[in-house]
């Protein structure tokens, strides 16, 4: 549960980047974006993703008296849901940026949309390319897979939606794009792909640590194995805490919006992570 604190502090961050970013606002609203998005991610944090759970706080604590009701709630979140991600993408920025963060962790996981025995009843998502397979767990899922990026100390700075059957190795150029000259990626074995370490080493000056199979044609030496292994741990961690958040089940209607849910749980992460 976010401390009033805290929660003041997020809708302070978000309505200044909007004001920052001249995001255009209705006069005549009683309740403005800032406000319907600082609820989503107490959704999120605190009552996982129950929105009516939120709404009911906001208004029974002050925070948003005039907050509206489930219906409203939604069409209006779903009119800002790009604007959630360009603002996590803003956020980001700082620690990149500002922090001069030079480390940084790859890693994916698997959200299943719907149990295995009822993917022929998902009217969420249709075909095979949905269909993955999670092989620590030597199982398969019908859903998505979330391609987090972390800084060292487990804040997600970047994320992106990829079908369940995708591997993994096909997120990591895009993910090598957000980052700066001279910074690192560490990631596990199935980012492999050594060609791709030589473009990214040679062209954008950035440098990949992945962990190496015990066949793989480049070694590590103890200390390097140990140093990837840790670095891992603390993407797990942050997984895990992401997964904390969820309800027993993601309920959505739509794709985009059970992404946008799905938005907002590793959003809300960042922003409890990073304001303190």
């Amino acid at each position: 549960m976010l401390c009033k604190d805290k929660i003041i502090s997020i809708f302070c961050l978000i309505d200044d980047i909007l004001q920052g970013i001249n995001h255009p606002e209705d006069v005549r609203r009683h309740v403005s974006d800032s406000e319907i998005i600082l609820t989503a991610i107490v959704s999120s944090t605190s009552f996982y993703g129950n929105h009516c759970s939120a709404i009911k706080f906001m208004k029974e604590y002050g925070f948003i008296p005039k907050m509206l009701d489930k219906s409203r709630f939604n069409m209006r979140l779903h009119k800002v849901g790009r604007l959630l991600y360009e603002l996590f993408e803003i956020i980001s920025s700082y620690f990149k940026d500002f922090c001069c963060e030079m480390q940084y962790i790859i890693d994916s996981f698997p959200v299943a949309v719907c149990k295995n025995m009822r993917i022929t009843n998902s009217k969420i998502l249709k075909g095979k390319k949905y269909r993955g397979y999670t092989a620590s767990m030597r199982n398969y899922f019908y859903g998505v897979k979330v391609q987090l990026l972390t800084t060292k100390n487990g804040i997600p700075i970047a994320f992106h939606f990829t079908p369940g059957k995708t591997a993994d190795i096909k997120a990591l150029g895009k993910m090598i794009d957000k980052l700066p000259a001279e910074a690192s990626i560490y990631g596990y074995s199935a980012y492999t792909d050594y060609g791709l370490e030589d473009f990214s080493l040679m062209k954008k000056c950035v440098l990949l640590k992945i962990q190496r199979k015990s066949n793989a044609k480049r070694t590590d030496t103890i200390e390097q194995k140990n140093e990837k292994l840790k670095m891992r741990k603390r993407v797990e961690t942050t997984i895990s805490d992401i997964k904390k958040m969820f309800p027993r089940t993601i309920h959505a209607v739509t794709l985009e919006g059970f992404l946008i849910k799905l938005t907002l749980f590793v959003f809300g992460l960042q922003l409890n992570k990073a304001i303190n």
